[in-house]
């Protein structure tokens, strides 16, 4: 499967294609330089595959990138950087606690 992960930033979400269809998406806001992801959704039919992980890391990398920071409120995004703790640096170290990180 040809997975390719893009910011959509027209609807403020990253994009993940499973062989060029819209495969899942997870939607932010920007404020500043906090980029606050409030949901995350993968079609039934991609389920299972990992696409979600794929689409959350591909984000948080190019988050990391553009030298912001994260808001985990979508419970998705919180529970994969717990399990990745090597991006829990993103998220604003005063405001972890709130997260549970």
């Amino acid at each position: 499967m040809d997975l390719q992960v893009t910011d959509n930033q027209a609807r403020s979400r990253f994009e993940i294609r499973a062989d060029g269809e819209l495969a899942g998406f997870a939607e932010y806001h920007m404020s500043g330089d906090e980029v606050a992801f409030t949901h995350t959704n993968t079609d039934d039919r991609f389920r299972g595959h990992g696409l979600a992980g794929t689409l959350v890391q591909s984000a948080l990398e190019a988050v990391r990138d553009r030298k912001l920071e994260v808001l985990p409120y979508c419970p998705f995004v919180r529970s994969w950087i717990a399990g990745h703790r090597e991006y829990a640096d993103l998220v604003p170290a005063d405001r972890r606690s709130q997260f549970g990180l």
